[in-house]
């Protein structure tokens, strides 16, 4: 009898460890990409002082491509102004975003980036992004969004084009009471 309580009580803390690893998951994976650099994700620089003090590389040309996607089931368009941009390293770029709830109702969504080559996501730095934020939309409604961002002049020289994608994700709304 003793030996089965024991193993009931083994097995009960086997399954809420195991419940606490996938809530741990999520910030672990978060803290090794950003460890290795992989996944894509992109450093966010906020202080724009760091881009400034190494000089513009009039030499060197960066293509940047922009690509979207949309999740699964999201009645939205995300569409960028430019498909690609032609940038000099070290100097600061802004473009725009259309979005669009298609849906007959208000949604809210959120845009997660991803750069490729992996290896150049530490050299696209987003100082200003749609991606920091939820976009709330009404039904139908269309907004600008904006970004700005600069490619490292650290840029490894066989990198010549980045793609920075955006999947758009809809985020669950907070049931109303009544």
């Amino acid at each position: 009898m003793a030996s089965s309580r024991r193993l009931v009580g083994g097995l009960c803390l086997v399954v809420f460890g195991m419940f606490g690893f996938g809530f741990a998951l999520v910030p672990l994976y978060q803290v090794f990409c950003d460890l290795t650099g992989l996944n894509g994700k992109t450093s966010n620089i906020v202080n724009a002082q760091a881009q400034s003090s190494q000089g513009v590389d009039l030499e060197r040309i960066v293509t940047v491509e922009f690509v979207t996607y949309i999740s699964k089931g999201m009645q939205w368009q995300l569409t960028p102004k430019v498909e690609q941009l032609k940038v000099n390293p070290g100097q600061m770029y802004e473009m725009e975003f259309i979005a669009t709830n298609l849906s007959a109702k208000d949604q809210v969504g959120q845009a997660v980036p991803s750069v490729s080559p992996g290896q150049g996501a530490n050299y696209l730095n987003k100082t200003e992004c749609f991606c920091f934020n939820q976009q709330p939309l009404a039904a139908g409604e269309t907004a600008t969004l904006p970004l700005r961002f600069f490619v490292d002049t650290e840029l490894p020289q066989d990198i010549s084009t980045l793609t920075l994608s955006y999947t758009l994700y809809e985020l669950p709304q907070p049931q109303q009471k009544g």
